[in-house]
């Protein structure tokens, strides 16, 4: 009975620190949507100007945060909006598809996702180099552009033993650019993929950066073009990327250690300061990634029995489907917030132009190889 109370207790203060920052992102939210139907109707006499509510929320925010600043009093409840509440959007989403859809996705994706994968480490490394960019925070950028942003530069820093300060740089350099892309893809998108929803979203899944602003740029585009389609596949094949941290942090270790044993063979035994201290441990796969397969399986099972529940489980799916819709939109709005630009001149245009240049090849490369797939496919 104590330890129900104390969780209550733990779980009611979190909420009330939380509760201000959160206001504030369903309340730009919802401003957001409004003036985007405003937009969408040309009220005021002005001309009709379609935009999706998640880009208006992103553009407030971003202008919000660089013109008032966010009050201390906001962040705890913005960074719970931006982490935990976009989360559960994104594994609602995985109620939009079944197995045997997901599959389908999953094998069309899968060529695009890996080539695009291995374009982002490799480019990634070697423009570092090029650069003169540190290794480590090199290595930041490729895997966070690679995999899933922000979350594969956090998993994956204290395996290789990166400085605060280089993985600060490098989730800036993920944030930059990949906002950039969520709010210019879905226009490339809507004019290479007007008539194929699903290719859409398999080019958004594999050539932007974090798992968030993927999912921003499929609601911008499957809200502006009225085509849901496109957010499920590129949910898949996101996911597709995001599993790939289970085998890349093992092997980001193992290649640790040996540049480290190397470095103390070449200073000797005497400098080597000791034996290694063991990489910290770090999740394989975001638990957010293995609900949202949950979802999909929970769909197909619903789906299945719907038959013997008659009208309950279809309104079920609508309801998890408004749920999601509303939960990405407020985190969404929580990442534009968080966007500083004052923050990203600070970190010098070595690390900047290499993280531009790794985007750009993986976003070109993704448009290449999704525009032969539907080439093929007709």
């Amino acid at each position: 009975m104590r330890a129900l109370q104390r969780f209550w207790l733990l779980g009611w203060t979190a909420l009330r620190a939380a509760a201000p920052g959160l206001a504030l992102a369903i309340a730009l939210a919802a401003f957001a949507r409004g003036m985007a139907a405003s937009l969408a109707h040309g009220v005021g006499g002005l001309p009709r100007f379609p935009l999706s509510p998640v880009m208006c929320a992103v553009l407030l925010g971003m202008l919000w945060r660089n013109t008032l600043g966010v009050p201390l009093w906001a962040t705890r409840g913005l960074n719970w909006a931006m982490h935990r509440l976009l989360r559960i959007g994104i594994a609602l989403v995985g109620l939009r598809l079944t197995l045997a859809g997901a599959t389908a996705i999953a094998a069309t994706a899968l060529p695009v996702a890996v080539t695009c994968l291995l374009v982002a480490l490799g480019a990634g490394v070697a423009i570092s180099r090029l650069l003169a960019v540190p290794r480590r925070l090199g290595l930041l950028l490729a895997i966070g552009t690679a995999v899933c942003g922000c979350t594969a530069v956090v998993a994956i820093s204290p395996v290789i033993r990166a400085r605060h300060a280089e993985t600060a740089f490098a989730v800036t350099c993920v944030v930059l650019f990949g906002c950039l892309a969520m709010l210019l893809y879905p226009w490339v998108a809507g004019h290479f993929f007007a008539a194929a929803p699903v290719y859409a979203g398999i080019f958004l899944g594999t050539a932007i950066h974090d798992t968030s602003q993927v999912i921003g740029a499929a609601l911008i585009y499957s809200q502006q073009a009225a085509a849901p389609a496109a957010l499920a596949a590129a949910s898949v094949a996101k996911l597709l990327r995001n599993l790939s941290i289970a085998v890349l942090i093992p092997l980001a270790a193992w290649l640790t250690q040996r540049h480290e044993a190397a470095q103390r063979l070449d200073r000797g035994a005497s400098a080597a300061g000791g034996a290694p201290v063991p990489p910290a441990a770090a999740p394989l796969v975001p638990l957010f990634v293995l609900a949202f397969i949950g979802f999909i399986v929970v769909r197909t099972a619903g789906d299945a029995l719907a038959a013997a529940h008659g009208a309950l489980w279809p309104a079920l799916v609508n309801t998890g489907y408004t749920a999601s819709d509303l939960f990405l939109t407020c985190g969404m709005t929580a990442v534009g917030l968080s966007v500083s630009f004052t923050d990203m001149w600070r970190i010098g245009w070595r690390p900047l132009a290499a993280g531009l240049i790794v985007a750009t090849l993986v976003g070109g490369c993704s448009l290449l190889l999704t525009c032969a797939l539907l080439h093929f496919a007709r």
